[in-house]
């Protein structure tokens, strides 16, 4: 079973190549994040038609997640049952679904845009609700990850140049405690393997040619429990689909299962 997670940013701009993706890596299951629609908006005719189900959590320009699936797709979670809202506004950033032996969290985690900003604040109350949403599951026998985009670089490796992000998010130490504490339900960082350059980064910015000068950053993540970690047979980042025109700037994070 191949499951994958990506930050498509905008699932209507991506959508020729996610389907082209979605064919050529025989890829089962698909967490998505930032689809940048609505769920009316989300192309679910046409992922039906390439042979998957889709379940949607999303509202309009900014955010939005989804599970995309050919395996199976039932006992859908739109949101965490303790989600703070942020401005007054409950964000789509989460949804959990069960794709035939496996569940799995699609999760959006919110950017923090800088310390000491009320978004910031947002962030760390928004992780420990994904904390206190999915410990029952961490700790469970049935294969089980909380899989997307967390906004967070879990170690000084996980940067090309942990000089060049002192002082802002992604690397503070609140952000990688409430990582530290999420693991502690029960998960583990499934880490892929690089295919290309030492670190499996999985996101460069648009600017300052970040891609080809490989200034990256491993942001998008697998947590995974116990069955899940022992099902895996390989994890890798697909870099290959980072590269041309019309690319997201994300890469997708793949994982190969034994179940």
């Amino acid at each position: 079973m191949r499951i994958a997670t990506w930050n498509v940013n905008s699932i209507t701009a991506r959508l020729p190549r996610l389907l082209a993706w979605l064919e050529s890596s025989g890829t089962d299951v698909l967490c998505v994040q930032e689809t940048k629609t609505t769920a009316e908006g989300f192309p679910t005719e046409a992922l039906r038609e390439a042979g998957y189900e889709s379940a949607v959590n999303a509202t309009g320009r900014w955010n939005g997640v989804a599970v995309i699936s050919r395996a199976g797709l039932d006992d859908v979670v739109s949101g965490l049952p303790d989600q703070p809202a942020y401005d007054g506004v409950m964000e789509p950033r989460a949804l959990g679904a069960t794709c035939g032996p496996v569940r799995v969290w699609s999760v959006y985690v919110p950017n923090g845009r800088e310390v000491g900003h009320p978004h910031y604040a947002y962030k760390l109350e928004w992780l420990e609700a994904l904390r206190a949403a999915v410990a029952g599951d961490a700790a469970g026998t049935r294969p089980f990850a909380v899989m997307g985009d967390y906004n967070v670089a879990p170690g000084d490796e996980d940067v090309y140049d942990p000089a060049v992000f002192e002082g802002l998010t992604h690397v503070t130490p609140p952000e990688r405690a409430a990582l530290a504490e999420l693991r502690a339900t029960g998960l583990g960082d499934l880490v892929p393997r690089p295919l290309k350059y030492d670190r499996p980064y999985t996101y460069w910015d648009y600017r300052q040619l970040a891609f080809p000068k490989n200034r990256g950053m491993r942001i998008d993540l697998v947590y995974a429990n116990a069955a899940f970690r022992s099902a895996a047979k390989d994890a890798y980042v697909d870099r290959e689909e980072r590269k041309g025109k019309g690319a997201s700037d994300h890469a997708p994070v793949v994982v190969d299962l034994d179940v």
